[in-house]
């Protein structure tokens, strides 16, 4: 099975963006075995973890994840003949929490936020400490930190991007741990590539130093609460914030234009194009990486319930008139 991860297929967009003066193609890392881009660097940090001695069959391994990341490792696991343990929060959707013990995973839900901060990644974090504590001779593939990390990224989802595309004038790719664009970003530098690097961060995050207020974040997938170790300190040219409204808005977007059926960072992927496309010059070809498919959303961003729920009826009423100028069709 880890020898199908990878080599996903790189689309172009041809009803979103329809007008521009650009060409917009996206890479579908929904169609990797475990639904997301996050098989990539579960497949890597645990096979370099195997070759050298860290990890062996029979081990625990403990990580914290919103789910994508989860699924991959629960997934490897499995053929490697560990067992998983995996920290997750409040945000992560319950269709995940369903895979992970479909596929055998052990779930530890830290249900109250870091005190000092408001935020549960880094109660996530303290709760994988305890866990090597309690088990010295667990491995933690630590995400935030594995330079194995960006290096799954810069051998394989950047050298694919630029294998089938003869010219990536911009790269847009979301950052959580940064893993994914440190790599791709290390990709490019090391093949003199004059691809420009566009981040787009969650509104509120604290990756890039904003001194604006936190704001809630129910969608996993893009921001942090604290700066992960591996993001670039140069090779990024512009940063672009989307908050979560946006994310659900440029995931129907695709939905309905593009039958393409993504999660939420996906989403967030559309709206950060949207905002910047009037700074793109003509005839350019841009790249987005989609990290994951969409069914694990459909209580949360295709769910009318859930938008009026925590964003209020205006918020639903945006998105719908947003649907209906682009011909979605409403039911009654």
């Amino acid at each position: 099975m880890m020898t199908v991860i990878g080599n996903t297929p790189v689309v172009k967009l041809q009803r979103l963006f329809k007008h521009a003066s650009f060409d917009a193609y996206v890479k579908l890392e929904m169609l990797n075995p475990g639904g997301s881009i996050k098989d990539r660097p579960a497949k890597v940090m645990l096979q370099e973890a195997l070759r050298e001695g860290k990890l062996r069959p029979g081990s625990v391994v403990v990580e914290s994840s919103s789910g994508n990341l989860a699924i991959g490792l629960a997934q490897i696991c499995n053929l490697i003949g560990c067992t998983f343990i995996c920290v997750v929060d409040p945000r992560t959707t319950l269709t995940n929490i369903r895979i992970l013990r479909a596929y055998g995973a052990r779930i530890d839900l830290v249900r109250e936020p870091d005190p000092a901060t408001g935020e549960y990644l880094p109660a996530r974090l303290a709760r994988v400490r305890h866990w090597l504590r309690k088990l010295p001779n667990a491995f933690w593939p630590n995400q935030y930190g594995n330079t194995n990390n960006p290096l799954s990224h810069q051998q394989t989802t950047m050298a694919e991007i630029a294998a089938d595309l003869p010219r990536v004038d911009y790269l847009f790719c979301g950052v959580s741990t940064c893993g994914t664009i440190r790599g791709c970003i290390e990709y490019i530098r090391a093949n003199r590539l004059a691809t420009k690097v566009i981040a787009v961060d969650a509104l509120g995050s604290s990756i890039f130093g904003s001194n604006k207020p936190k704001q809630r974040r129910l969608l996993p997938g893009l921001g942090a609460a604290v700066r992960p170790a591996l993001c670039p300190d140069n090779g990024i040219d512009e940063i672009i914030e989307v908050d979560d409204l946006e994310c659900i808005i440029g995931c129907r977007r695709l939905a309905r234009l593009e039958s393409v059926l993504v999660g939420g960072s996906s989403g967030g992927m559309i709206a950060a194009l949207e905002k910047f496309q009037d700074r793109i010059a003509a005839g350019s070809t841009c790249a987005l990486i989609l990290p994951d498919r969409g069914e694990r959303y459909l209580e949360t961003v295709y769910d009318d319930q859930w938008i009026a729920k925590f964003f209020g009826k205006e918020a639903l009423d945006q998105v719908r008139a947003r649907q209906a100028s682009e011909g979605g069709v409403e039911i009654a």
